[in-house]
């Protein structure tokens, strides 16, 4: 049985954001989404909470990518600012002193000489020199991702949010639909029962 959320990802008209994760559609006549009156909606309701189940795992994942941007954002703006601070003071012919974090609780002291190069850390221990104003560029091009992905992870967020509350709107809609059917067919046999 394919769960709700292939389904829908595999029907042509179903609507997506703009990173392709499908809409949960509202489900309005749950008779007719069922298929019949007599249709068990115990299938039906499995598949709701396993789509539910992918919202949530989309999520969290999606939650976790923004918490790392986050995190890199800031990193990727310093830089940018110390590396544009060094461009500035390279026609300066006295040193410029700073103070620079070794690791979280350690900092040391030094005097920079004008330079025409940097050395930018990459990832994964890659170390790159480049020129100041390739410096620069790159940096300003990393933060511009950064800050694009964060607005799409942020909008990603929302629409899952907005997906979870249908399904589980939907969930509730069955299940109550469920509930009146059979009451009504108790009411109805308790009346047949009587009337005999």
């Amino acid at each position: 049985m394919a769960c709700a959320l292939t389904a829908m990802a595999s029907e042509p008209s179903v609507e997506r954001n703009a990173r392709g994760i499908p809409a949960a559609p509202f489900v309005e006549d749950v008779a007719k989404h069922l298929g019949s009156e007599d249709e068990d909606v115990m299938p039906t309701l499995q598949k709701f909470q396993e789509a539910i189940s992918k919202y949530k795992f989309m999520e969290m994942s999606t939650a976790q990518r923004r918490q790392g941007l986050e995190q890199k954002i800031p990193d990727i703006s310093n830089t940018l600012k110390m590396v544009e601070y060094l461009k500035r003071h390279k026609e300066d012919p006295e040193p410029v002193e700073t103070t620079f974090e070794l690791t979280d609780t350690l900092f040391a002291r030094a005097k920079l000489e004008p330079i025409d190069r940097v050395h930018l850390w990459l990832g994964a221990n890659v170390m790159l020199s480049h020129d100041i104003d390739e410096a620069i560029n790159l940096l300003r091009e990393k933060l511009s991702n950064a800050e694009a992905n964060m607005a799409a992870a942020n909008e990603d967020l929302g629409f899952l949010r907005d997906q979870i509350t249908t399904m589980e709107v939907n969930t509730a809609r069955v299940h109550n639909w469920d509930v009146k059917r059979r009451r009504d067919r108790q009411i109805a046999k308790a009346q047949s029962s009587s009337a005999s």
